[in-house]
C-alpha cells in the first residue's frame, strides 16, 4: 500500500507544481485542509481517502487514474 501512496504522493506534487499550485492553494481549491496535502506529499498519511483523492484530483484537473498510475 505505501508503494500506492508513494506514487499518488509523488504525482499530486508532480501535477501541482506543472500548474504552478502552492500546497495551500491547492489544499483551498480541493477543498482539503492545508496539513492534508503536506502529509500525503511527505507520505505522512499513508492511505489517504479516496474521496480526498478524488478532490484533489479534481482540483489538479486530472483524472483518478493520472494520480494512480
Amino acid at each position: 500500500m505505501s508503494k500506492t501512496t508513494s506514487i499518488i504522493a509523488k504525482n499530486i506534487k508532480k501535477y501541482r507544481k506543472e500548474r504552478g499550485l502552492s500546497q495551500d492553494k491547492l489544499a483551498r481549491l480541493a477543498d482539503v485542509s492545508h496539513a492534508t496535502i503536506i502529509k500525503i506529499e511527505s507520505g505522512g498519511i499513508q492511505s489517504p481517502t479516496i474521496d480526498t483523492v478524488q478532490k484533489i484530483a479534481k482540483a489538479l484537473g486530472v483524472g483518478l487514474e493520472d494520480l494512480t498510475k
